[in-house]
């Protein structure tokens, strides 16, 4: 399958993700960015309560006058929301920040506790289209699965050449949960002898291998930057594709645990 910036999957909740997403972490006049990037062609923007810029994303969306209903917006319940009627209050504060009807995806933002039942009542109310989580290792997965709840459709993970939490990918890829991958270049720690060989043969930065790596392996990259030509270059991953062997050389840098570069509470008790 060729794929483009408008390559999407379908998710168990029947509804459609665009494969590229925009990442707004530590963004907090999010809203020129959100517009750069809509301008360059993304259509899925992840954002989550703790970042404190869904109201700036909001705006973005109102003021692009791209119609809603070709977006995807993210965002994620904070660990304070966590519990059933927090949880759904924070629902509800989102909305009202975003100036939405609805959230596209509603992700635990991590394992820590529980939130899955409240969204799943406000997905069934219509206020969220999709839930997910996000930081769940295979354990977590597990008691969702026990406790006899719907699977997640969506789990986002720290993801990189660095640290590529295969069981966990494995474990999502059986039970038809999509991964997605933040920090997929690294915070900017690209100096790998490895990356720049790639990055030399293809005449591409680095970033772009690595989003273009991340595609390629059917992850959902979620990049970002506040820059224009950055949000502009990190979507330029189009017109090329690693060749199996670049894919495996990218594949071999794989450090596990010890190659995160966020908190990455994968394996939190």
């Amino acid at each position: 399958m060729t794929l483009t910036i408008k390559s999407a999957v379908k998710l168990t909740s029947g509804y459609s993700m665009p494969l590229l997403g925009f990442g707004v972490y530590q963004n907090y006049n999010a809203k020129p960015s959100v517009l750069e990037a809509f301008q360059v062609g993304y259509r899925h923007i992840d954002s989550a309560q703790a970042y404190k810029n869904e109201g700036a994303v909001g705006e973005a969306v109102r003021d692009s006058g791209i119609p809603r209903e070709e977006l995807f917006i993210t965002t994620k319940c904070a660990s304070k929301t966590h519990g059933y009627d927090s949880t759904l209050k924070g629902v509800e504060e989102s909305l009202a920040r975003f100036g939405f009807d609805y959230i596209d995806l509603f992700l635990i933002h991590d394992p820590f506790s529980g939130a899955q039942q409240a969204l799943l009542d406000a997905q069934k109310a219509g206020k969220i289209r999709t839930v997910g989580v996000s930081n769940y290792g295979i354990k977590h997965l597990d008691e969702i699965k026990t406790a006899g709840l719907p699977m997640p459709a969506i789990n986002q993970i720290e993801l990189h050449p660095l640290c590529q939490q295969r069981p966990i990918v494995e474990y999502c890829r059986a039970h038809a949960i999509v991964v997605q991958a933040y920090c997929p270049i690294i915070r900017g720690q690209m100096g790998h002898l490895a990356i720049q060989a790639v990055s030399n043969k293809y005449g591409r930065d680095p970033a772009q291998i690595l989003i273009r790596w991340s595609l390629q392996n059917g992850f959902v990259p979620l990049p970002k930057s506040s820059t224009p030509n950055r949000i502009r270059s990190n979507a330029a991953v189009y017109d090329f594709e690693l060749a199996p062997g670049d894919m495996e050389d990218l594949n071999a840098l794989d450090l596990g645990k010890a190659g995160a570069v966020s908190w990455n509470p994968v394996d939190a008790a």
